[in-house]
């Protein structure tokens, strides 16, 4: 299990926010959290590197976004109120009623999200879901130009929660997707590094995949450190609770350890690698069988260049984009051992190529 100092880090990692476009704080606490075991450093699209040399063999991106979805001020009506355009993909039922905290060049400004109350409702108004475009973002400001001394257009802002622990090593932070992700890659960098094998190996906290429709911060540094594999983080969707069909999601519990992506765009070297350090090292697993696209990282990174063996690890989620996203410890604790573990079983001869 984590060091105290680990999971502290990963606590401060979770509060810090870091919607899309946004991730400056939340990437500073994420380089600063592992630059006693790597060389860490940034790039313009707002990636933030860290680097275990090795035994200067193959190069090993391991990649986690650090962003996570979020809101941006699009208008301050002439009362004060503000309304607002979401950053990434969200339910708008899960605003109402959310306190907010925007990133203001004055500071932390925080909301509460506004909405006609039921009452006043005309009942064909309380059958019908609510829209973005319905709710606005109230800071107690008298009028537009209180509010413009506190905020500006163009200002992001996130779900003002922090991390809390439940029963059975159990997380909850509005953030898990993904900075849990940012955390397992820097956690398996940090076991790795206590006993580097051959690889050299680059962990890297990555940007915009929340609005990565373009490739974002992933498809840049693939393309930059040009490595031969790459082991993607991300979250997946947890099945063990009521609504979620197993026959189209897959059978993934909390606790039940890492899921392992097979298909589509995932190397079967790598997975082959990921699930026999698995068996090896008795990690439960399950399998998420993707046919098409895989919504993370790894879709971008295994175009990279001439081509990048890669492979997924996600974390089963609980509650996904939500205020209270939840994952077991036991499973990032769990993803990180194998991650490193599978680095350090690849050498110079690991041969990648599609037979």
């Amino acid at each position: 299990m984590f060091a105290a100092s680990s999971l502290e880090f990963l606590k401060r990692l979770l509060d810090t926010p870091g919607p899309s476009g946004f991730e400056g704080a939340a990437a500073r606490v994420w380089r600063e959290g592992i630059a006693d075991v790597a060389t860490v450093s940034a790039d313009v699209m707002g990636n933030s590197l860290a680097v275990v040399e090795g035994g200067g063999g193959p190069t090993i991106m391991l990649a986690g976004h650090i962003d996570e979805i979020g809101i941006i001020i699009t208008w301050v009506d002439d009362g004060g109120l503000v309304y607002i355009s979401p950053i990434g993909g969200w339910d708008p039922q899960v605003l109402v009623g959310q306190r907010i905290r925007f990133l203001s060049a004055n500071g932390p400004v925080l909301g509460v999200v506004g909405k006609k109350p039921v009452h006043v409702m005309k009942p064909d108004e309380r059958e019908k879901a609510s829209k973005v475009t319905d709710l606005w973002v109230d800071i107690g400001a008298s009028s537009k130009a209180d509010a413009l001394k506190l905020v500006q257009v163009g200002d992001a802002g996130v779900i003002d929660g922090r991390a809390i622990e439940l029963p059975n090593n159990r997380l909850v932070s509005r953030a898990i997707d993904n900075r849990i992700g940012a955390f397992v890659v820097a956690e398996a960098l940090r076991r790795y590094g206590a006993n580097p094998g051959e690889a050299r190996v680059v962990a890297v906290a990555t940007a915009q995949e929340e609005i990565a429709y373009h490739g974002g911060g992933a498809l840049v540094a693939a393309n930059r450190l040009a490595p031969v594999m790459a082991i993607a983080v991300d979250v997946t969707f947890a099945t063990d609770h009521p609504g979620v069909e197993k026959k189209e999601h897959g059978d993934h519990t909390l606790g039940g350890g890492p899921v392992l992506a097979r298909g589509s765009v995932i190397s079967p070297v790598v997975f082959g690698l990921l699930r026999d350090r698995a068996a090896a090292l008795e990690i439960p697993v399950s399998v998420h069988a993707v046919g098409r696209d895989t919504a993370t990282d790894a879709d971008f990174i295994h175009i990279a260049r001439e081509g990048v063996a890669t492979g997924l690890v996600s974390i089963p989620n609980r509650y996904m984009h939500s205020p209270n996203e939840m994952v077991s410890l036991d499973d990032v604790d769990r993803a990180a051992t194998l991650i490193a573990d599978t680095c350090r079983h690849v050498t110079r001869a690991t041969d990648f190529a599609a037979r």
